[in-house]
């Protein structure tokens, strides 16, 4: 017996191996144990990307933007699992509401929404959208119903809670795909969290923001004291939740300490211990990436709002790839939404062409009845 396999690489083409003896499955195993790199040849990468993550480390700037957006994430990560119990017990709650005024409970149209427009829809889905919009603390702003499946929102309370969400949420199924933004938002937006001042939420988003939205991808330290001290002020409306306790004490941690890469088999981020857990420079990495992605999504999300690219908008993504250019190790996480902002880029320039092309026409047409006017008083006059 012998299992011939095809495997197509990054450039398309494919290579050809053939195992004797073994069917597809340990075929399959041998090939993946062949192409395992040398544990010396890992070695090697991993400090490779450790030292270039210190350098980049280095600049208290990026430094301070990489803590601040790792304490978002603690943050993010001590709510998730607390929302989503307090998402179940709103939903259960609507659910009684409109019991008591429909009996039927299920939609048979398939209701969608059209961008932020919902319109035209069964009165199943007509009762739930009243019912999100008496409990939305701006309701006469902007809802994203694109972000809901509208059909699930009697049986799943998750597509219930993106309906207080920024727009981009429409393929999160839970709290665990959901960012800062989103579940802040959430409860800023949503009445269910009442005892939560909103003041202080609105202060952390608008912190984020900040951070998303920072070309040079840096905040200084004045900055850091001041976002501290606000998530500290919004952690003490959740001292009910052991898990936003937890996260509480490891943000403090992560402010008042200094993080120094080390690429010793024991490296760690110095001064910081939350409790038996250390923070490895690999999770520091993790962190990093997952941060220059959101920023990456982000850029995305303000362009496909736009019809043309501003000047801002050339500078913040000429920023961007001059940083990618100098830090080649990132660039290859991000390569689906490189692909994605490239797309938008050229769709937007596509859109600034065609406006150009017919604004040059309008004035070739007005300059035209201008010249036509003037011949038509000169043959007037003769």
């Amino acid at each position: 017996m012998s299992t011939t396999l095809y495997i197509q690489e990054d450039n398309c083409n494919y290579q050809v191996r053939t195992f004797t003896g073994l069917g597809m499955t340990a075929a399959r195993r041998r090939f993946a144990f062949i192409k395992r790199p040398p544990p010396e040849k890992k070695e090697r990468e991993r400090e490779m990307v450790l030292s270039e993550l210190n350098l980049r480390l280095n600049d208290v700037g990026y430094k301070n933007w990489i803590k601040a957006g790792f304490c978002l994430q603690q943050l993010t990560k001590g709510l998730r699992c607390y929302l989503n119990g307090e998402m179940e017990t709103f939903h259960q709650t609507l659910r009684r509401s409109l019991r008591a005024r429909q009996p039927e409970t299920a939609c048979k149209r398939n209701c969608r929404p059209l961008g932020n427009s919902f319109s035209n829809t069964c009165h199943v889905c007509e009762g739930w959208k009243s019912e999100i919009l008496m409990h939305h603390t701006h309701r006469n702003n902007i809802i994203n119903w694109g972000n809901c499946r509208p059909w699930l929102w009697p049986t799943q309370h998750w597509e219930v809670a993106k309906a207080y969400m920024p727009r981009g949420q429409t393929d999160k199924l839970g709290p665990d795909d959901c960012d800062a933004a989103a579940l802040l938002n959430l409860i800023n937006f949503c009445d269910h969290f009442h005892f939560v001042n909103p003041l202080k939420v609105r202060e952390i988003i608008r912190c984020r923001n900040e951070l998303m939205h920072s070309s040079e991808m840096q905040v200084s330290p004045a900055w850091m004291k001041e976002y501290g001290q606000k998530l500290q002020d919004l952690l003490q409306d959740f001292m009910h939740v052991p898990d936003v306790v937890h996260a509480g004490r490891t943000i403090e941690e992560v402010l008042d300490c200094d993080w120094t890469i080390s690429t010793s088999e024991k490296d760690q981020i110095d001064g910081l211990d939350s409790g038996s857990e250390l923070i490895s420079s690999e999770q520091i990495s993790e962190v990093e990436v997952a941060l220059v992605k959101e920023r990456l999504q982000e850029m995305c999300l303000q362009l496909e709002e736009q019809n043309i690219l501003s000047q801002e908008d050339i500078t913040s993504l000429q920023a961007f790839r001059e940083f990618l250019k100098k830090n080649e190790d990132l660039e290859g996480f991000l390569q689906a939404d490189l692909q994605r902002l490239q797309d938008v880029e050229h769709k937007l320039q596509r859109q600034g062409d065609d406006l150009k092309d017919t604004s040059k026409k309008r004035e070739k047409q007005e300059d035209d009845k201008g010249i036509s006017e003037k011949m038509m008083k000169l043959n007037e006059k003769a």
